[in-house]
């Protein structure tokens, strides 16, 4: 071999040699795993310090990258899972444990075409049901959590080694009903003085918006707060500061709410935090969050949720232990329904005579018109008086207006003069007052019923017309704005404008009003319709119904009252007429 070659392999072989050695120093090789059990326990224990160093400084710290500033260990993937029900249909992120859909299968929405979608405007940030380690204003965990599914008995669970304690999530659903559990469980370790934020160790919060979607410009839907005091037997609107006694709290939409009642052995902090909606922005949130008192290292909570329906058929049945599956009773979940206050009593019954019009007629169109007539009828007496009673005003306005002119330096004695005349007339000035007062009252019970009755959402009247009695009648759509109505053209507020007219013009004809008593009741006449007619436009349909038949069937009323004081009126010149007749025959 030449002496060349020997020097080439020989310098060769230590490159090689040195390259290797660099290699094996500088880069060691990392035994893998022989599984993917294996690998996520490597990743569990590596992670387990940092989040140990987060703990020791504030609940907070659990939620960002590690305190040391080293790259943080790569989270498995985030996966989102499904529970279904016969009711419902619930999507979850196993980061967080996070409830992000919540679709109610038996409820229509006829802006998606699909059920309605309960949980609205998540973010990253922000999730249904999501839990804060601290106060209200803590972040959200946003750890992804190993997740356990039992699709045959619904339920789900999530869980996560935070270091010091481990932290579990169980969701269980059932059908049949919208109401789910929800267990939480903190498991400390040994050494682990619980978690403890300013005296709070979790926040739990609803929905970042409840659904079907907001229209903040639409002045008959609503987000509100409700609570509920079950040892004082109180509803009331929560306020953002310390309200101590709430067995309850809920969020809620016009049809559909979020209810939340923890268990009796859960305490409470007093403050909540709300975030109501700004009405000028269809994304803006109305959220409530809730702080869980610190307590023993370890904690095991459960929690009653409510997500559904805001209506009597399906909140009522927690009330008796044999009407749900979960064996609650004496709930008073009935509570958050929207009332008309001390008038409840009158909407009750008024609903009640409605159901049972339903039942012989299964349109709720159709029992709006017959309960609003069975009204019109059972307060007519009532109402013929006050029409009788403005017909006769009109007839005396002439002697009014000279009494009121002859006497004007000197109101003692118009009083006087006035009131000799009514008597003379038959006319009672207070005769107006009670009809209209009865007739206001029914009107404010109507108004709340038919605006806020569940059943009339997606119920339809006239299909093609009126669809739905909880919405407006569009029947057009416009390539363009009218100034303060909209693209929208509807019909039934037309109809209503007109009926309103028409009562109107027959209510003052014959009246023989002058000067600023007239121009008083033109305006009456004219102007006030037309200001209704403009409030009322985007009205949901079941309201204007009511008030449009009310108007028909009370222009009826006017008629009748009008002919029959114009009978009375011949009758009595009959009467002389034939009087006169026999004395002149009887002379002859």
């Amino acid at each position: 071999m030449e002496k060349n070659t020997i020097w080439a392999i020989s310098l060769s072989t230590v490159v090689l040699v040195a390259f290797f050695a660099v290699q094996t120093f500088l880069f060691p090789k990392t035994a893998q795993p022989s599984n993917g059990a294996e690998s996520a326990s490597a990743q569990k224990t590596e992670s387990q310090p940092q989040e140990n160093a987060a703990q020791a400084s504030s609940p907070d710290s659990f939620l960002g990258e590690a305190s040391d500033g080293s790259a943080e260990i790569v989270e498995p993937a985030e996966e989102n899972f499904v529970i279904e029900t016969n009711k419902v249909k619930a999507t979850f992120t196993n980061r967080g444990g996070d409830i992000i859909g919540f679709e109610l299968k038996e409820h229509f929405d006829r802006d998606t075409g699909k059920g309605v979608e309960m949980i609205n405007n998540v973010s990253g940030t922000n999730r249904a049901f999501a839990l804060s380690l601290g106060g209200v204003d803590s972040q959200i965990v946003n750890k992804v959590f190993d997740v356990k599914v039992d699709e045959a008995n619904k339920k789900i669970g999530f869980s996560r080694d935070f270091g010091d304690f481990k932290l579990y999530k169980v969701y269980t659903f059932t059908d049949d009903e919208y109401l789910f559990k929800l267990d939480i469980d903190i498991e400390a370790k040994e050494g682990f003085s619980g978690l403890n934020q300013n005296g709070a160790a979790y926040s739990l919060r609803t929905s970042p918006q409840i659904g079907p979607r907001f229209n903040p410009k639409d002045r008959y839907d609503v987000r509100e707060f409700v609570a509920y005091d079950v040892a004082n037997e109180k509803k009331f609107t929560p306020k953002a500061k310390n309200e101590k006694n709430w067995s309850w709290v809920s969020v809620a939409g016009k049809y559909f709410e979020i209810l939340i009642e923890p268990a009796d052995s859960v305490e409470t902090l007093a403050n909540l935090k709300l975030v109501a909606p700004n009405k000028n922005d269809e994304r803006s949130n109305t959220q409530l969050v809730f702080s869980r008192a610190a307590g023993s290292p370890s904690l095991k909570d459960s929690y009653n949720i409510y997500v559904g329906p805001r209506n009597e058929a399906d909140l009522k049945i927690y009330a008796a232990a044999d009407k749900n599956k979960w064996g609650l009773d004496g709930k008073s979940y009935t509570e958050s329904l929207p009332t008309s206050g001390i008038l409840n009593w009158l909407e009750i019954i008024l609903r009640f005579v409605m159901k049972l019009i339903y039942k012989v007629i299964p349109n709720w169109g159709v029992s709006i018109i017959i309960m609003t007539i069975l009204l019109k009828l059972a307060l007519f007496p009532l109402t013929k008086k006050s029409l009788e009673g403005t017909q006769k005003l009109q007839e005396v306005q002439p002697k009014l207006q000279a009494i009121q002119a002859k006497y004007k330096n000197d109101p003692q004695r118009m009083q006087q003069e006035q009131m000799k005349l009514y008597k003379e007339v038959g006319y009672n000035p207070m005769s107006g007052c009670l009809p209209l007062l009865i007739q206001f009252v029914v009107l404010w019970a109507m108004y709340h019923l038919f605006n806020n009755y569940f059943e009339f959402r997606g119920a339809s009247f006239i299909s093609g017309w009126i669809s739905d009695l909880s919405s407006t009648d569009n029947v057009m759509t416009l390539g363009f704005n009218i100034p303060w109505l909209g693209n929208e053209l509807h019909i039934l507020p037309i109809i209503y404008l007109v009926s309103q007219l028409l009562y109107g013009k027959i209510t003052q004809n014959g009246g023989t009003s002058v000067g600023q008593s007239a121009t008083q009741m033109k305006i009456m006449m004219y102007a006030m319709p037309i200001v209704f007619f403009f409030l009322f436009y985007n009205a949901p349909s079941g309201l204007l119904l009511y008030w449009t038949v009310s108007n028909v069937f009370q222009l009826f009323q006017q008629l009748f009252v009008n002919r029959m004081m114009r009978n009375r009126k011949v009758a009595p010149k009959n009467a002389k007429a034939a009087t006169v007749f026999n004395n002149k025959k009887n002379k002859k």
